[in-house]
């Protein structure tokens, strides 16, 4: 501790603040001493959610994708003016759209040929009895179209992005052009169990961990220590996968425990990950 005088800059509520006759402050390691604030770990929070988390809105199958691009085509003449979309992109979007229909229509066309042509080689070759219909005949592709550059699906998702930036964008919008994903159940959290690892990188401990696919339904991942003190303590509240322990190395070899629970606002949901253990230090 030490003196503390009226004029020391220190305020009357300071919490290790004692004034009297003599007044003295306390100093970390004093009996009663209190950290700062920012000394102490906080729980950070992400942005609250409104409503529940959508998939991606991208079609993953080509044929579906295809029809994605071309109902976004179709409608986007009626939003263009006021969602802040060119001219020039509208043009550009529909030639990706028509692009894209005329592969995956090709791409279908040339698979189900193909493995006629493999049935009617292998015959040919090796024998064997003859279809009714004979010897395929060569397939018929849709009209072809001008082809763009490669990246519609990257053009795509830039063009979407700018759209939903927009501020008069709104998910009805979004519904009529095709660009709003599937809103996502959410899961049964009382189960959920974090997988962690505990590795030994440079000169600290690297603790590997994930979101199980359930990130978006979760806030922050909650990792304690014991460094063989018989006890648990908190050593971070983790919003990113993978975290890095910097504190320093014992100078003798020492087993230190970790376990991680999620956590979504202020409350701790499933259960405790399984306990990992290192050697570490000497």
């Amino acid at each position: 501790m030490k003196s503390l005088t009226w004029d020391s800059g220190y305020r009357w509520d300071d919490p290790n603040a004692r004034w009297g006759d003599p007044s003295y402050l306390l100093e970390p390691g004093d009996p009663g001493y209190t950290p700062p604030p920012d000394s102490l770990p906080s729980v950070p929070k992400k942005r609250t959610k409104n409503t529940m988390p959508k998939s991606d809105y991208i079609l993953q199958n080509d044929d579906q994708f295809a029809a994605q691009l071309k109902t976004f085509k179709t409608g986007i003449g009626a939003y263009a003016t006021l969602l802040g979309v060119t001219p020039a992109l509208v043009t550009s979007q529909a030639a990706d759209a028509d692009y894209m229909a005329y592969l995956a229509q090709s791409q279908g066309i040339a698979q189900a040929t193909s493995q006629q042509w493999t049935a009617w080689k292998n015959i040919a070759r090796a024998g064997g009895t003859a279809p009714p219909s004979g010897a395929p005949v060569a397939p018929v592709f849709p009209p072809a179209v001008p082809a763009v550059p490669p990246g519609i699906e990257v053009r795509f998702r830039a063009l979407v992005k700018q759209i939903k930036a927009s501020g008069n964008y709104n998910p009805a919008i979004g519904e009529a052009l095709g660009i709003e994903g599937n809103v996502q159940s959410r899961p049964d959290l009382t189960g959920l169990q974090p997988a962690i690892t505990a590795t030994f990188t440079g000169n600290h401990v690297h603790i590997g961990w994930g979101w199980g696919g359930n990130g978006a339904f979760l806030d922050l991942l909650e990792i304690q220590v014991d460094r063989s003190t018989g006890g648990w303590a908190l050593l971070t509240y983790d919003t990113t996968p993978n975290y890095t322990d910097t504190a320093p190395l014992p100078a003798t070899p020492t087993k230190w425990k970790y376990r991680a629970i999620y956590r979504v606002a202020d409350a701790q949901v499933g259960v405790w990950s399984n306990t990992v253990e290192i050697t570490v230090g000497g």
